[in-house]
């Protein structure tokens, strides 16, 4: 689920000092030439862009996407929830509830944010990472999208962050993989936000969004502490926990659908 955060200052973070942008259009080869400069000024090694960058072309169908789901939001609550919150994931969320009580007890301490909001994200990004996590190259992905001139400052700052993630030795560069924006993992984190987020919860020394459930919990628990989230309030629409899942996801139809899960999932 294509959150497309606030992530185009994250460049500044990224580099260290003011950014200079890659300019966007024009020759693709001579654009990801400069963002190798750019990530290699930011800290990236002239290995991990090479490996990363050579060779890399536009992928269309990623810019044909880009370009239509604008739309994704566009039903009532009450015709989008009928399609993502039903028997079956309901009851897999109860499942995933039991299944990771002792783990989810342990965030809930550490973080302040309730197992149910927790797993109802879990589900409707990614079905509890049973589901589809996506299936493209991110750094052809963000590339791609960097290049397009229609959100080139944000995207830019994604592809930097995304070779972070493989400068930090975090994924691989072939286990790179995620979605239509970018996004990596079984909730979904675009790379600004696994970088500043992403939390190492099961003690290995990498912050592994595919494949570790407990970082995957920690760190989504981790970016909706940091935004304001409280243990114990109501998250309804309206509240201040509700504002703070913005930073999650700013379409109300969809925090409404979080909010509802949750609440199905504790047997209101």
């Amino acid at each position: 689920m294509s959150r497309l955060l606030l992530a185009a200052a994250f460049v500044v973070f990224l580099a260290g000092g003011p950014a200079q942008a890659a300019r966007c259009g024009g020759d693709f080869n001579s654009f990801i030439a400069s963002m190798a400069q750019e990530a290699q000024a930011a800290g990236v090694s002239a290995g991990v862009t090479s490996a990363a960058l050579s060779g890399v072309t536009v992928d269309p169908a990623v810019l044909a996407f880009d370009r239509r789901q604008r739309y994704t939001f566009n039903k009532t609550f009450e015709q989008y929830v009928s399609t993502r919150v039903g028997a079956g994931r309901i009851n897999g969320g109860r499942a995933m509830l039991q299944r990771h009580a002792a783990l989810l007890s342990r965030i809930e301490q550490k973080f302040g944010v309730p197992r149910y909001i927790l797993v109802a994200i879990w589900g409707l990004e990614s079905d509890f990472g049973k589901g589809d996590t996506g299936k493209l190259p991110v750094i052809r992905t963000l590339a791609t999208l960097a290049h397009d001139c229609r959100r080139t400052d944000l995207f830019q700052g994604e592809l930097l962050a995304a070779l972070k993630i493989v400068q930090r030795g975090d994924l691989q560069l072939r286990d790179l993989i995620g979605a239509y924006a970018g996004e990596i993992g079984q909730t979904q984190f675009l790379p600004s936000s696994y970088i500043k987020y992403g939390v190492d919860f099961d003690g290995d020394g990498h912050v592994d969004l595919r494949h570790s459930i407990p970082d995957v919990l920690a760190s989504t628990a981790n970016l909706l502490h940091t935004s304001g989230f409280k243990m114990g309030q109501p998250y309804g629409e309206g509240t201040p926990n509700f504002e703070a899942m913005r930073e999650w996801n700013r379409a109300v139809v969809y925090r409404k659908t979080i909010g509802y899960f949750a609440d199905r999932l504790m047997g209101q």
